[in-house]
């Protein structure tokens, strides 16, 4: 198992840096359309599509991805409001769902629930590319948000864990664990920002601009709980569906959402705070 895991993680790097080097946007486009279309496959077979339907939904994704490729559309001409409305619609989806339960999912119609894959994993391959728009760096620093407060509220959990934040959807985590996840991730913000403070080097440099060390700290602390809601919220589903993981496809890791749950939430809301705090 873990060489299968050293293997594929070493096989994605060598893919992810390959498309982010590469001279066109291209290539790195198309990495992030195949994810989300995989990601779309995952969702659907977990809500109750049949095979034929979850490979449709695949489809969908590319077709809408390439179509909008064609017309020349590109995340940069969306208007204002777009990527705060996303983010409002996302804390709606948490809230009501993890209040819910696992239960209360599984009670949606499960053509609703197939059917909102497509249009998280499209959310989230336009927030990718628009964070892409601004650099490699600064997408970088968004997703080592997340990547950050997991490793800390995981070591912290280890360590000081002792109340669980959400037993009935996933009882190893622990508010504790929370706690120092988001600690670690805004120690991180406020590390990048004093080492990289230009403004368009990084997510923190960009919120430290406008707002100083309270912005980056806050700011990011809030992207790190999200990423935690993000986290509970893929857990429930798969839940729900009574499964470990959202499918095989990377060997040794699971599935493509079981790498990029905690990010679905997290991408739209940065690309937000951009618009809403710095511009």
């Amino acid at each position: 198992m873990l060489g299968q895991r050293i293997v594929t993680a070493v096989v994605l790097l060598a893919i992810l840096v390959g498309t982010l080097m590469a001279a066109s946007p291209l290539p790195f486009a198309a990495l992030v359309l195949a994810l989300a279309a995989a990601g779309a496959w995952e969702w659907a077979r977990m809500n109750g599509a049949s095979p034929a339907m979850a490979v449709g939904h695949g489809v969908v994704v590319v077709a809408v991805g390439a179509m909008a490729g064609l017309m020349g559309w590109w995340p940069a001409d969306l208007p204002a409001w777009f990527w705060p409305a996303v983010t409002l619609g996302w804390m709606v989806l948490l809230v009501l769902s993890l209040r819910a339960g696992v239960d209360g999912w599984r009670r949606l119609p499960a053509l609703g629930r197939a059917e909102a894959g497509v249009v998280l994993m499209l959310l989230t391959a336009m927030a990718v590319l628009a964070l892409r728009e601004r650099g490699v760096a600064f997408l970088l620093s968004v997703c080592c948000i997340v990547w950050v407060c997991d490793t800390g509220a995981y070591f912290t959990g280890r360590l000081m864990g002792r109340t669980k934040l959400a037993p009935t959807v996933s009882p190893g985590k622990t508010r504790e664990g929370l706690a120092g996840g988001v600690l670690t991730a805004m120690a991180l913000g406020v590390v990048w920002w004093q080492l990289a403070p230009e403004p368009q080097s990084s997510f923190f440099a960009a919120m430290g601009e406008r707002r100083g060390l309270a912005g980056v700290v806050i700011w990011t602390g809030l992207l790190a709980a999200l990423s935690a809601l993000g986290d509970l919220f893929e857990s429930l589903v798969k839940r729900a569906a009574g499964v470990k993981d959202s499918s095989q496809l990377l060997p040794g890791h699971g599935g493509v959402l079981d790498r990029m749950d905690a990010l679905l939430p997290v991408l739209p809301a940065a690309m937000a705070l951009l618009t809403w705090v710095v511009v």
